[in-house]
């Protein structure tokens, strides 16, 4: 099943849940995917300087890990296509309306904002906002 790619219709179904828990970016030098699975990550990407992976605080807090900030994840609920236009810049503007920063992953059905934690209200008025 294809993705939704109608920004209008995208965006008068986003549908913004706010996920339990607290996440955190972690890095890991020399590792590669597949490595330290058992921190449960919910995003994972290769850089130059390792591998950063996106986990529960809960997680990082139990093994000692270092991260700089403590976020919150919304998911937008509707189905949206990889090569949707406009999508990210919509929200992301909205977001930027609010002074709120948010970092995104896309899977293949959704997207996924992890914006601070003390932002997450306030991010999902913002976002209410673009389901006209």
């Amino acid at each position: 099943m294809s993705g939704e790619s109608n920004l209008k219709k995208l965006l008068s179904s986003l549908s913004p849940v706010l996920t339990e828990g607290e996440y955190v970016f972690c890095t890991f030098a020399d590792a590669e995917y597949g490595d330290y699975s058992e921190f449960h990550p919910v995003a994972a990407i290769g850089e130059d300087e390792g591998l950063t992976l996106v986990i529960p605080k809960t997680m990082a807090d139990q093994h000692d890990l270092s991260y700089e900030s403590v976020y919150k994840k919304i998911t937008l609920q509707v189905h949206s296509s990889l090569d949707a236009v406009g999508l990210t810049a919509a929200f992301a503007g909205k977001l930027a309306d609010y002074q709120i920063s948010a970092n995104v992953c896309a899977g293949l059905y959704h997207d996924h904002l992890f914006v601070q934690s003390r932002d997450a209200n306030r991010a999902l008025e913002a976002l209410s906002e673009l389901t006209g």
